[in-house]
């Protein structure tokens, strides 16, 4: 990883180690993160209880997820802790940086298709990205969603834009969030078969017109299925809630009712 975290991590930050040499009551490590910074975790700080034998715990060479207990900046010391770690904390942190690796294998391409060195793309656009975002992962997410304009914005140079762009399309797809509705629409006027017709047309109509990716099937009467997928939960619920406003405005107009709920 060409990318390391300038100065040193602040407290509470979890950060990923490599396990370097292990002591009787201590245990020495590299920050992966901070350019193989050395830190310590004292052995009260590797285990609830009493502990042994620290052996049980870690391995040399092996990597383990830490929180920064306490900065020393007069004698230049880190303190860590592992116990504080939960688990859920511990994965959370590996599956970021796994994702973060993943991020700079698209900057290795572009360098390859600029013909440059990956130190020259990360100083000629990642690390503005770095800078306005934290994470690499971060901003070709919100790219993959929001287009070329989110790199533009940052003021790279065109041609890292464009190449950043294409590589980054191929390899991210947009998140998909997905929300369903049950709708259910009734009316007792001889020319209630149309109606119906008319209020899903007009669903219809607004989730083409909002360029919505989804549709409404039938269920069983009086009851239909709306299904709406965006690229968060929010914008999807709301796209639901203006469909389903849509077509239960419709049926009204034609002395009908309806309302719908969300499936959960």
């Amino acid at each position: 990883m060409v990318y390391m975290k300038k100065g040193v991590p602040e407290e509470g930050e979890l950060v990923l180690c490599t396990v370097r040499k292990i002591l009787p009551h201590s245990v020495f490590v590299d920050l992966v993160e901070y350019g193989n910074r050395e830190a310590m975790i004292h052995i009260s700080e590797i285990a609830p209880g009493r502990i042994r034998n620290i052996r049980d715990y870690v391995k040399e060479d092996k990597e383990v997820v830490c929180k920064v207990l306490q900065l020393n900046r007069d004698r230049g010391t880190i303190d860590l802790s592992l116990r504080r770690v939960s688990l859920q904390q511990r994965l959370k942190k590996e599956d970021e940086f796994k994702q973060e690796q993943k991020s700079e294998k698209i900057l290795e391409v572009v360098a390859q298709k600029l013909k440059t060195t990956l130190q020259d793309v990360y100083e000629k656009a990642g690390n503005k990205i770095k800078e306005e975002y934290g994470t690499l992962t971060a901003c070709f997410h919100d790219v993959s969603v929001n287009g070329e304009s989110v790199l533009k914005e940052m003021g790279l140079p065109e041609n890292y834009v464009t190449e950043l762009f294409e590589v980054i399309k191929e390899r991210i797809k947009p998140p998909e969030a997905r929300v369903v509705a049950e709708l259910t629409l009734e009316s007792n006027d001889e020319s209630g078969v149309e109606a119906i017709r008319k209020a899903l047309k007009a669903g219809e109509t607004a989730i083409k017109e909002n360029n919505y990716k989804g549709g409404i099937t039938y269920n069983s009467a009086p009851h239909y299925r709306l299904e709406i997928t965006t690229h968060d939960y929010k914008e999807s619920e709301e796209a639901m809630e203006k469909v389903c406003n849509a077509i239960i405005a419709e049926i009204k107009k034609a002395g009908g009712s309806g309302s719908f709920k969300r499936e959960e």
